[in-house]
């Protein structure tokens, strides 16, 4: 795991700058601490900084094939490097590492951009093949590893991250309205958009080549669900089994691919107890396990993950998040994050890499992505519940269901039958898309109320469900309820949020890597050709995961209501002790210089938090606190500052040269 970035010339002229270049370096020295390196020619320059991981001796980048026709600036992991370098040898190719990073050079160098479709990993990287004068980027399947970039004085610039981009201090940093927007309407930009105007995020599952000053991006993978009239062609006990070997098989290969020490995250739910449970059983590795608690006990999962380290004899520690732990830390998120977010969850998840880091640690085995292709969010039981009403919307045994729903919530909607039914009875028009997510999507567009009105009318320019209705597949109509759903959760929500704000970012803040079994691509393709009923079984969700694995769980953990991470929001910033920095980023002028909300109604919103110590506050009040603050704390860090966050810009030594320009 590392940070990369670069520049290419667009056209002839000057060779790039090595003092930008090394500035670029030094912002993502927090992605890369042990040590750093830069090829440059009078065309391009490809910058890294290292996370020692695989082939700790020889492994430092950039690196190139034999002739060094061929360079590669490298973030992330291919997990079947050994058998890809196997196969690559018996075809001739030489190597001079033992490491990943290699073993993609040579892949592209035999089978071009078709390479990608062989690797099991997770990834951004750029490659500058120099005989046929072309830059390529890519990114893994589903967006684990972030790849930005710019255009800029007939330069492109690309990096791991939005600040390294801001370190040419040429490049505009101003928000983009529609990029806002998304956040407001789906909790996350989807790229290639992001929140700043003219700066973008390469897709999931594609690359982009850059030659003679053209730019062109391809898909190589995309997400693909059975048509919903196909018959299955295995038993729920199949596929089971099959489902079992799969996510042993990904587990095994994210624990035992490194050369150094693996931990696991341990949440107390059904995801994280199962990737850990297969290192016990499975594996030599010794497991060492990481969990958060709460001082709250509405969020805390303390009780399960006792439990689980109990049962594994596993090596635990834990960190304890109070509300104000998430309101110190919260600017320094914001920094790392590079986005506005709704919820304050990414804070006590920095936290807890901070301690993985403190342990000793690099790298982590995380249940991320299990809810997404297994079909554990409450929003999917949420849409089979309103279609089960759109049927028969008279019917009140009907409305009784939402009894079934959320069990964890204090304040559950099923305590208020009148609420919920109105609530849930909204937009039941089966043929719409977007069926599944628009009560959400319409709860978090009336955040845009507190927008400045100038601000909104430039945000609201683009349609960006409509924009999203243009990125879907062409047999989505041919999808069942709960696939489009999904497509939905991992287009909108699992790249641009969960992945990055919740994340990568959070783990690379710390220098953490983070490995994800259940988002490995084997594994994904075959959940995804699951028939919906193995995955959401009346509102069972994840059924098959729960069979494949009753062997290995604890009844009590198996079967237990389904909790979401959460954390508290608006008590973290106004319980106890003021924080100056809230009052320094919601003060009138700095309002008024962002133009990004109404001043008004953010006075309003604080007085009211202060007032209740930010207890009992609505959903939405809660989300509106929480986006206000991370907005102007976004604008603080990245516009009127110039995205350095006030760090050392010095990338690690020893830092390895090749300069060709010179």
């Amino acid at each position: 795991m590392c940070g990369i970035c670069g520049i290419i010339n667009l056209n002839r002229g000057k060779p790039p700058d090595v003092d930008t270049l090394m500035r670029m370096m030094g912002r993502l020295r927090h992605r890369g601490p042990d040590s750093s390196g830069y090829y440059r020619d009078k065309q391009v320059a490809l910058g890294h900084t290292r996370l020692a991981i695989i082939d700790l001796q020889t492994g430092d980048q950039p690196i190139s094939n034999e002739d060094n026709s061929i360079w590669i600036t490298f973030n992330g992991e291919i997990f079947n490097y050994l058998e890809l370098g196997s196969e690559l040898l018996g075809l001739g190719h030489n190597f001079k590492t033992k490491s990943d990073a290699e073993v993609i050079v040579h892949a592209y160098e035999q089978w071009g951009m078709s390479c990608f479709e062989r690797f099991n990993g997770q990834w951004a990287l750029a490659l500058w093949d120099n005989k046929n004068n072309r830059v390529i980027l890519s990114r893994d399947r589903m967006g684990i590893r972030p790849l930005y970039y710019a255009i800029c004085n007939n330069r492109l610039l690309f990096a791991s991250e939005i600040k390294a981009l801001f370190a040419d201090k040429s490049l505009e940093r101003k928000f983009d309205p529609a990029g806002i927007s998304e956040i407001f309407t789906f909790w996350s930009p989807v790229a290639p958009r992001t929140v700043f105007k003219n700066i973008e995020e390469l897709e999931p599952g594609h690359f982009a080549v850059i030659k003679n000053g053209i730019i062109k991006s391809k898909a190589y993978w995309a997400i693909s669900f059975p048509d919903k009239n196909t018959e299955p062609d295995l038993s729920e006990k199949e596929n089971a089994d099959l489902l079992r070997n799969h996510l042993i098989n990904a587990s095994k290969l994210r624990f035992t691919r490194s050369d150094v020490p693996v931990g696991a995250y341990l949440s107390g739910g059904i995801d994280s107890s199962i990737t850990s449970s297969i290192v016990t059983e499975y594996t030599k590795s010794p497991l060492k396990t990481f969990s958060i608690r709460f001082t709250d006990s509405e969020f805390d999962e303390g009780q399960y993950q006792k439990e689980m380290v109990k049962r594994l004899d596993a090596d635990h520690r834990d960190v304890k998040v109070s509300n104000r732990d998430i309101g110190y830390v919260f600017p320094e998120v914001i920094w790392h994050a590079e986005r506005p977010i709704l919820r304050t969850a990414p804070a006590p998840l920095f936290l807890l890499s901070r301690l993985v880091r403190e342990s000793g640690y690099k790298v982590v085995v995380t249940g991320e992505g299990a809810d997404e292709v297994m079909a554990g969010y409450d929003i999917f039981r949420e849409a089979k519940v309103r279609m089960f009403l759109a049927r028969n919307l008279s019917s009140k045994k009907r409305s009784k269901i939402f009894m079934k729903l959320y069990p964890w919530m204090e304040r559950s909607p099923g305590e208020a039958p009148a609420f919920a039914n109105a609530f849930f009875s909204k937009s039941l028009d089966p043929l719409d898309p977007w069926f599944s997510h628009r009560p959400r999507w319409d709860i978090t567009s009336s955040l845009k109320h507190i927008l400045n009105p100038d601000f909104r009318r430039e945000a609201e320019k683009v349609d960006v469900t409509e924009e999203l209705f243009s990125k879907l597949p062409g047999n989505y109509n041919g999808w069942d309820a709960l696939c489009k759903a999904q497509w939905l959760e991992m287009v909108t929500l699992l790249s641009g949020y969960i992945l990055s704000a919740q994340g990568d970012r959070m783990l690379m803040a710390n220098s953490v890597e983070g490995r994800f079994p259940f988002l490995d691509c084997d594994l994904v393709d075959f959940t995804n050709q699951l028939p919906s009923r193995h995955k959401l079984l009346a509102l069972n969700e994840k059924h098959l995961l729960k069979v494949a694995f009753n062997d290995m769980i604890p009844e009590s953990i198996l079967n237990r209501p389904k909790q979401p991470y959460r954390a508290p929001d608006a008590a973290s910033f106004f319980a106890g002790k003021d924080f100056d920095w809230v009052y320094d980023v919601t003060s009138l002028s700095r309002l008024k210089n962002a133009s990004v909300f109404n001043p008004k109604a953010v006075s309003g919103l604080i007085t009211k938090c202060r007032q209740v110590q930010g207890h009992k506050m609505s959903n939405t009040d809660n989300m509106r606190i929480v986006a206000i603050l991370s907005t102007m704390l976004v604008h603080h860090h990245y516009i009127e500052q110039d995205g350095s966050g006030g760090k050392d810009e010095r990338p690690a030594e020893p830092i390895k040269v090749v300069d060709k320009a010179s």
